[in-house]
């Protein structure tokens, strides 16, 4: 189906619908997993655990109540999750207790969804439409989330029809551009078809009254800070008995993105003095997957899946701010042509009348990596990566459960090619691998029926990435094949409770001392033609991530709901304290009330304190700040709804990344339909 119809599509029906129907209210924020909708085959984790986990698990209706229209954003909703950006790329990530993307995995439908080279994903081009839920593992993460898990891991659980048929979406304008998407889905019984489709245009930002102008920047929208996203996603389902499910799924992602130029006053900072003009004229993403999931009897069930993720996109780099000429020296044009092809298998046994669960999983995936700029030949890196694994819960007692795993990974390089850039040959590195083990233990205890206290111990690793370990950061580092895996052990002291089916409080301690830490290492080769020092990547860090987590909500009244979460965050680089950890702020605080107002109106606002972090491993900041958002739904005719919010509503002027300055105050408004 061409744009263009589906266009036409997503307006007819906007204004062809007609029976007799209330909107359903998007501020409902509790997590029912339970519900036909939540795609349960994309489960990784039993979810049942963590229905009323606020400190990490956000429903559908939570991502629509508080306007999160991607995954960064909505991520940041959660204790121990801080936004942050790459500015030189324009790109959205996320630090989870400290740990990075690389250290953190991302799924969806517990397929895993990277960069092959970097191990990064830009989260900003992952749109939350058609999700079910997001579910984040913290401290004890489980094996079945496969090798890299150093720091826990987030799964995106897609949705599933449950009417023969179904439709929703919204359509509207936000401040510099619009957005869209629908979402098609009818359930037959055996069989159900799900459809979706999105964009998200922007022109630009608009940038606060208190911004300066620089030399860069003129100021009111931001230069370069375009960007255009849509997704096409296709499910089909089929459950031919009571014991075997089995779906296929399709996801067409199609980006491009201009990357704002630094705007600091930092000069020590390379961009200050030679700042980057850079475009993505594509950033495109495709993955297939099927699942399948057989309980072979009451107590035994068998889950597969089977993936192939292809990534390619192209970067420009342009001589100056017209973005038309790349002719200079450091100008260029990028191109990536990756894929990852894998399989996991998972198996499940109850033993004991059900006191004792026994999982255990085999995976298996090939990273292939392929770039070149332009009038070079293309070179190829890629990697096979295996992991076996076991986990264990065995309820001790009716009120404490022991929680076991161990897994083994493996890395086996299978090509990487070097171009000399003089001599116009490619060569290749000698092979590599590398072995690893996770083993891990924990402790839940329940008071009663709604109190839950945990402890755990996890000693968990991430692979050095093919980045990590060939490249050359355009001439100032020195490739290291044999980088090693570097691991952690993280301790965590956890509560959960409810009380009077009103109140929830949670909370956390946790612990981590990272060994083998990858780090780069100054001064570490002389290049006489250059004449410069050279640094390497190398296993030669520790270092310590502590902190407090904790969250609470409260329903006031029946139509009154307010809550808060607090996350404290200290990382200390213990091998070489004059090297500062980047991007993640001490204290981050996030409060907001919702109101329901029968079924006539919903209005949420909410707040978010961020202190200060450094954004440079030699002491530059990027100041705090505190920002006020709030957005209301009113049902104004059967099936529609109109939607409307501000963003930022101070007009506060504040970065993630010192001299990336972020969205001053900003409006969206959307017309919602729901069949």
């Amino acid at each position: 189906m061409t744009k263009k119809l589906l266009w036409a599509l997503c307006l007819c029906t906007q204004w062809c619908l007609a029976q007799d129907a209330l909107v359903a209210s998007t501020n409902n924020s509790s997590a029912d997993t339970t519900a036909p909708r939540f795609f349960t085959l994309g489960e990784v984790e039993v979810i049942s655990k963590r229905q009323s986990d606020i400190n990490g698990f956000l429903s559908a209706q939570k991502l629509q109540a508080f306007a999160k229209n991607d995954v960064s954003k909505a991520l940041n909703l959660l204790p121990g999750v801080h936004l942050s950006a790459v500015g030189p790329r324009n790109e959205a990530m996320i630090f989870l207790r400290g740990f990075d993307l690389r250290q953190v995995p991302l799924l969806i439908d517990g397929i895993p969804v990277y960069i092959p080279y970097d191990g990064y994903v830009d989260l900003a081009r992952f749109t939350t439409f058609d999700l079910s839920a997001v579910n984040i593992s913290k401290g004890y993460t489980s094996v079945l989330y496969g090798p890299n898990a150093l720091g826990g891991a987030i799964n995106l659980v897609s949705s599933r029809p449950v009417k023969k048929f179904e439709f929703n979406g919204a359509s509207g304008w936000q401040s510099g551009g619009y957005r869209t998407n629908i979402n098609i889905g009818s359930n037959l019984g055996q069989f159900y078809v799900q459809a979706g489709f999105s964009k998200l245009n922007r022109d630009s930002f608009p940038l606060s009254n208190d911004f300066k102008p620089s030399k860069t920047e003129e100021g009111h929208w931001r230069n370069n800070s375009w960007s255009t996203d849509e997704k096409y996603s296709v499910k089909v389902g089929f459950t031919p008995n009571k014991k075997t499910a089995l779906a296929l799924s399709y996801i067409y992602q199609h980006g491009k993105k201009g990357t704002p130029v630094y705007t600091g006053t930092d000069t020590l900072n390379a961009q200050f003095k030679n700042p980057r003009f850079w475009q993505w004229p594509y950033w495109d993403k495709q993955s297939l997957y099927f699942i399948a999931n057989t309980q072979i009897d009451s107590n035994q069930y068998i889950k597969g899946r089977l993936y192939y993720d292809k990534f390619k996109n192209q970067l420009n780099s342009y001589d100056d701010a017209t973005y038309t000429k790349i002719s200079r020296p450091y100008a260029f044009k990028s191109f990536y042509n990756d894929y990852t092809l894998g399989a996991i298998a998972e198996y499940g046994h109850s033993l004991w009348q059900q006191r004792d669960q026994l999982r255990a999983t085999v995976q298996f995936k090939q990273d292939v990596h392929r770039e070149h700029n332009e009038g070079e030949p293309e070179r190829t890196m890629s990697d096979n990566t295996l992991t076996l694994g076991v986990e264990n819960e065995f309820k001790i007692t009716p009120q404490l459960l022991l929680l076991t795993g161990i897994s083994y990974n493996n890395r086996n390089s299978l090509k990487a090619q070097d171009y000399n850039s003089t001599t116009k040959v490619v060569a290749d590195y000698p092979s590599n691998n590398n072995d690893a083990v996770n083993i891990q233990g924990g402790l839940e205890y329940r008071l009663g029926s709604n109190n839950v206290l945990t402890a755990s111990v996890a000693r968990k690793t991430r692979f050095a990435t093919t980045k990590d370990r060939y490249s050359y950061r355009m001439g100032a580092a020195i490739p290291n094949p044999d980088l090693t895996a570097e691991y952690t052990l993280n301790y965590e002291l956890g509560y959960r409770g409810h009380f009077n089916n009103r109140l929830t409080v949670q909370g956390a301690l946790f612990y981590s001392k990272i060994h083998n830490t990858i780090q780069m290492v100054s001064n570490v080769k002389y290049d006489s033609a250059r004449k410069v020092w050279q640094s390497q990547l190398q296993n030669t860090g520790e270092a310590e991530f502590m902190g407090v987590e904790a969250g609470i909500e409260y329903q006031v009244i029946a139509p009154l709901k307010a809550g808060v979460n607090y996350t404290y965050v200290k990382r200390n680089n213990l091998s070489n304290p004059t090297i500062l950890f980047t991007d993640v702020p001490e204290h981050k605080v996030f409060g907001f009330v919702q109101y329901q107002w029968k079924t006539w109106a919903s209005l949420q606002a909410n707040i978010e304190y961020n202190a200060d972090r450094y954004s440079t491993t030699y002491g530059t900041k990027a100041g705090g700040f505190t920002l006020l958002n709030a957005r209301a739904l009113v049902p104004v005719w059967k099936y529609f709804s109109i939607e409307g919010g501000i963003n930022n509503i101070a007009g506060v002027n504040y970065a993630l990344v010192e001299g990336y300055p972020e969205p001053g105050r900003n409006y969206f408004v959307n017309v919602v339909y729901h069949l």
